[in-house]
C-alpha cells in the first residue's frame, strides 16, 4: 500500500497543476460557506472513505463533523495464490477482517484563499473522536485426504499448528464468520492539508494529504503471531468531492450537482 500511495501523490499533484490555469473569477460567492462533503481515502494501512461537514466560524475558519469508515490492514498482509488450478487467493495467517468506523469533531484554517478559477485553496485540518474496531474471523477452504483419491474440503479458522500453504484450497466466502464478529473501542486524531482546486465556486474538487492514527486499548488481532498491534498510525491521500451550501438557492445544494457539467453562456 505504501508503494502505490506517493505515486497517487504525485499524479494527483500533476494533475492539479495542469488544472490550475488562472482564469479571473466572475461568479457570484456564497458568503456563509458552509461545505458538505465526501471522501474516498488511500491509506498506508488500508482504503476508507469520509463524509464531512463544516459549518463556518468566521472568515478563513470551520468547524467540522465528520464519519468515517475503512479497512486496517497488518503490514505483513501478503496475497498469495493457491497451488491448485482455478482456485482463489489468500492471506495466509490471516486471522480476521478488520474495518473501522469512527466519528469526530475538527477545526479547518484556510491558509490561502482561491482568488482565481483556476487557483488552489490551500487550508489545513484536524480532527478527534472515538473509533470502533469490528473484526470478523477469516474461515479458509482446507483440504483433507480422505483416502487415496479423494479429498475434503472444510471451512476453517487458520491453526499454526496444522495449516501449511499447501493445505489451503481459497478464502472461504465472506459471509463465512458474520455471526462471530467482535468490536473494539478506542479515539482516532487525524490532520492534514486540503488542496481544493474546483473552477465552481458552489462545487468542492480537493486533494488532501495527511497523517492519522487509531488507538485501542489492545492489540488487535489480524494476524497469527505476536505482532500484532493497538496502534495503527498511518499516512493518507484521499479525493474529497462536494458542495458550498447556499442557504439562498436550495436547488443548488442537491448532491446531483457535484458532477455537472458547467454550461457556456
Amino acid at each position: 500500500m505504501k508503494k502505490l500511495l506517493i505515486p497517487a501523490v504525485l499524479i494527483l499533484f500533476g494533475a492539479i497543476t495542469l488544472y490550475a490555469q488562472g482564469e479571473l473569477n466572475e461568479q457570484q460567492k456564497i458568503f456563509f460557506r458552509n461545505e458538505r462533503s465526501f471522501g474516498i481515502l488511500l491509506n498506508t494501512d488500508g482504503i476508507g472513505i469520509s463524509y464531512r461537514e463544516a459549518k463556518r466560524i468566521d472568515y478563513r475558519n470551520k468547524r467540522l463533523l465528520e464519519i468515517d469508515a475503512g479497512t486496517l490492514k497488518h503490514p505483513k498482509e501478503y496475497k498469495q495464490s493457491s497451488s491448485y488450478t482455478q482456485a482463489g487467493s489468500f492471506v495466509f495467517g490471516k486471522l480476521n477482517s478488520t474495518f473501522y468506523l469512527r466519528a469526530g469533531i475538527g477545526h479547518q484554517h484556510e491558509l490561502f484563499k482561491k482568488a482565481d478559477l483556476g487557483g488552489i485553496a490551500v487550508r489545513y485540518f484536524f480532527s478527534a473522536g472515538p473509533v470502533l474496531a469490528i473484526y470478523k474471523p477469516i474461515y479458509y477452504k482446507v483440504l483433507y485426504l480422505k483416502s487415496s483419491t479423494e479429498y475434503e474440503l472444510r471451512d476453517e479458522k487458520f491453526d499454526a499448528s496444522i495449516a501449511i500453504p499447501q493445505d489451503i484450497y481459497s478464502k472461504a466466502s465472506f459471509t463465512k464468520g458474520l455471526n462471530e464478529i467482535k468490536v473494539m473501542p478506542g479515539i482516532y486524531a487525524k490532520a492534514g492539508f486540503n488542496f481544493e482546486y474546483s473552477k465552481e465556486d458552489k462545487i468542492i474538487h480537493a486533494i488532501e494529504l495527511g497523517a492519522q492514527v487509531n488507538a485501542f486499548p489492545i492489540k488487535i488481532p489480524i494476524m497469527a503471531g505476536t505482532d500484532n498491534k493497538a496502534l495503527f498510525f498511518s499516512l493518507f491521500v484521499s479525493y474529497r468531492f462536494g458542495l458550498i451550501l447556499d442557504p439562498l438557492d436550495p436547488e443548488s445544494n442537491k448532491l446531483s450537482n457535484i458532477f455537472r457539467r458547467k454550461k457556456n453562456n
